[in-house]
């Protein structure tokens, strides 16, 4: 049985693409740079923001990806949780989860400050034993680090560990790690990527996880 589900959070936990392409959006058009529809973002968003930064540039100004970023940032701080919302159906999931004793996590390449406010915000301070944030001194995803950081802080074994993902990110990094994933076709991404990634069990909606996870 699982002890421990450890949940990505943009694309799985809520759906965050239209404030995050608000923020990328703004900053371009301060630097002069054509916009994009908040649809180009699903494929934008999944390695960190400065990453975000950098595809959202023309090919020939990828080296403006700092001022990008240090115009989305005061932004996103303004404007996370304009139109961020949770994806229906799971806070049944987590309750039912959290009801048969598994610990829950986050696990995101988002900045460590946002992920928390985000988090406690729409889901409150005790719903997660633990979330992490992407920061200086770790590498992103699909580096295995942060969820070994989370096992670790948890007290759990790979064995006894699953990630939660809506991207092929998320199907590596616990590959990465030794630990099972289940990919979430609702995110930000959809099921040919996950299949592409490898990932063997896929939810249709999250209403699925605790019939996955609970033995």
């Amino acid at each position: 049985m699982y002890q421990l589900a450890i949940f990505d959070l943009d694309g799985t936990l809520i759906n965050s693409v239209e404030d995050l392409a608000n923020a990328v959006n703004h900053g371009l058009q301060e630097l002069h740079f054509p916009v994009h529809p908040v649809e180009a973002y699903y494929h934008f968003v999944g390695n960190g923001v400065p990453k975000l930064c950098e595809r959202a540039l023309p090919p020939d100004a990828k080296d403006q990806a700092d001022a990008l970023l240090k115009r989305f940032n005061p932004y996103y701080t303004m404007h996370c949780l304009d139109c961020t919302k949770p994806y229906p159906g799971i806070f049944s999931a987590l309750e039912r989860l959290r009801d048969a004793g598994i610990q829950l996590a986050v696990a995101t390449n988002k900045t460590q400050d946002f992920a928390e406010k985000i988090v406690s915000h729409i889901f409150g301070e005790k719903q997660f034993d633990c979330i992490l944030g992407g920061n200086a001194s770790r590498p992103k995803k699909p580096s295995p680090e942060i969820l070994l950081e989370i096992m670790q802080q948890c007290g759990t074994a790979p064995e006894h560990t699953v990630m939660i993902g809506d991207s092929d990110v998320d199907i590596l990094t616990a590959r990465n790690a030794g630990i099972d994933a289940v990919g979430c076709i609702w995110g930000f991404r959809g099921e040919e990527e996950l299949r592409e990634a490898g990932a063997k069990i896929l939810a249709a909606s999250p209403a699925d996880l605790p019939r996955f996870l609970i033995k």
